[in-house]
């Protein structure tokens, strides 16, 4: 199921009825590049960040909650 730009409204949206456990898998792989789903994220992600109380960490190496382990 692939995801709009923008979203109708509410009343204009179509509506789909699947039975319990014959939904369809939210892989959107078949119907969007990498780059689209890596702009999805990148908009969702600045979208949280808007509703977070605390200021969004400092676009810095340090302020980034990652781990490099090296083997």
């Amino acid at each position: 199921m692939c995801v709009p730009e923008e979203l109708p409204h509410r009343g204009a949206r179509p509506v789909r009825v699947f039975r319990l456990g014959e939904e369809p898998s939210d892989d959107l792989s078949r119907c969007t590049s990498a780059e689209e789903r890596f702009e999805m994220v990148a908009v969702l992600s600045a979208r949280m960040v808007e509703f977070s109380p605390t200021p969004a960490p400092p676009p810095t190496p340090r302020g980034h909650p990652v781990r490099i382990t090296r083997r």
